[in-house]
């Protein structure tokens, strides 16, 4: 079934996400509150609201996206191709994820399109439409799921693959891409530092590019399922 895709009409992507705020101690009565019934289900015993808080990212309640990185594949004359990424990122939120929702529904709005990300039905997909409808921001087409049959839903997970059937199974990018022979993409931070990268260093541009990696390394993944060559550097553009 891979191996019948049609690859030009995959988007891949990764996302990057840290929490609504600084720190705990600027979250309102309301949300601190919120949060501290949060973090007692998810910390350790006896830890507080404040020491789980570099966690609330990861949850689209508590968290905002401030990077969007997505890829395509084109067909080049003489059999060639190209992996072209681009980023969608700022510290408006409202406005990355509107950015993103009119490229999808103008590029990616047909029935054979598809969205491709490491965890993305667990992760990627539902935060995004989340806080898109935090954001008043129309979900696009292609990550809609209300009303739809299961194989209308046209989102593919390179981690789900990697399950084959075994549903107890969590690999992450940077182990599959290790055992799979592909470059890491994890050579300047990881995803727990990314919210010291945009709080502390206020270095949005090395989250960005940490986006991009991410993405390239779905895409490369999905072409070792596929059995074929991975990307080299000239076939990898930004853009």
């Amino acid at each position: 079934m891979l191996e019948k895709l049609d690859l030009s009409k995959i988007l891949f992507l990764d996302i990057e996400t840290v929490p609504q705020l600084a720190d705990y101690s600027s979250l309102d009565k309301d949300t601190r509150s919120l949060w501290d019934h949060k973090a007692a289900q998810i910390g350790k015993e006896g830890q507080t609201g404040d020491e789980v808080y570099e966690r609330a990212g990861i949850y689209a309640e508590f968290g905002r996206v401030v990077c969007i990185s997505v890829g395509v594949f084109h067909d080049l004359e003489g059999g060639h191709r190209e992996f072209r990424v681009r980023s969608y990122f700022g510290h408006d939120e409202a406005e990355l994820l509107r950015e993103f929702a009119v490229m999808c529904d103008r590029h990616f709005a047909k029935a054979d399109h598809l969205l491709c990300a490491h965890n993305g039905k667990e992760f990627d997909f539902p935060y995004m439409a989340r806080r898109m409808v935090i954001n008043r921001v129309r979900i696009p087409k292609i990550l809609q799921m209300t009303g739809k049959k299961p194989w209308e839903v046209r989102h593919l997970d390179t981690m789900e693959l990697w399950k084959f059937g075994d549903r107890k199974s969590f690999t992450s990018l940077k182990l599959l891409t290790h055992v799979l022979g592909i470059p890491t993409p994890k050579t300047d931070i990881d995803g727990k530092d990314v919210a010291r990268v945009y709080y502390v260093e206020n270095d949005l541009d090395r989250i960005e590019r940490y986006c991009k990696r991410d993405t390239v390394a779905v895409a490369q993944v999905l072409l070792r399922f596929r059995g074929e060559d991975i990307l080299t550097e000239d076939e990898i553009v930004e853009r």
